[in-house]
């Protein structure tokens, strides 16, 4: 399956131990990353203006997602209807590159549900799924 993590789950999990990270260990090993440029701006934005994590530490992890992931292009789709423009940029970027999922704790994210074939669920939600799939 292809999944486009959001910079909130990324952010989480590389910031702390839990269900984020857990997320993006899973999708890493089973499953298609789908990632973007404007994703990896976001992420390294938030990693080293937020939380202050060593740029080193942050090339590292770009390069690693870089390595095995999906690359989707980012133009923009228009019909995607909610008011934060990046947002609508990181979504398009999920739509170029044929996600299946996108995993976000954004509620006004989760509230669209979905878009096209694209399903928008919570990180809570793609693990409570993995547990219920047979093996």
């Amino acid at each position: 399956m292809k999944v486009f993590l959001d910079t909130n789950v990324l952010v989480s999990a590389t910031a702390t131990r839990g269900l984020c990270a857990d997320v993006f260990r899973e999708v890493l090993i089973n499953h298609q990353l789908v990632i973007a440029e404007p994703l990896l701006a976001e992420l390294r934005n938030a990693l080293w203006k937020k939380l202050g994590v060593p740029e080193d530490f942050i090339s590292e992890l770009i390069e690693i997602l870089q390595k095995d992931s999906l690359f989707s292009s980012s133009s923009t789709h228009r019909d995607i209807d909610i008011q934060d423009s990046a947002d609508v940029i990181i979504l398009s970027c999920a739509l170029n590159g044929n996600a299946d999922l996108f995993v976000t704790g954004d509620k006004e994210l989760l509230d669209l549900a979905k878009i096209g074939n694209m399903e928008i669920v919570s990180p809570r939600v793609f693990w409570e799924r993995l547990k219920v799939q047979p093996s």
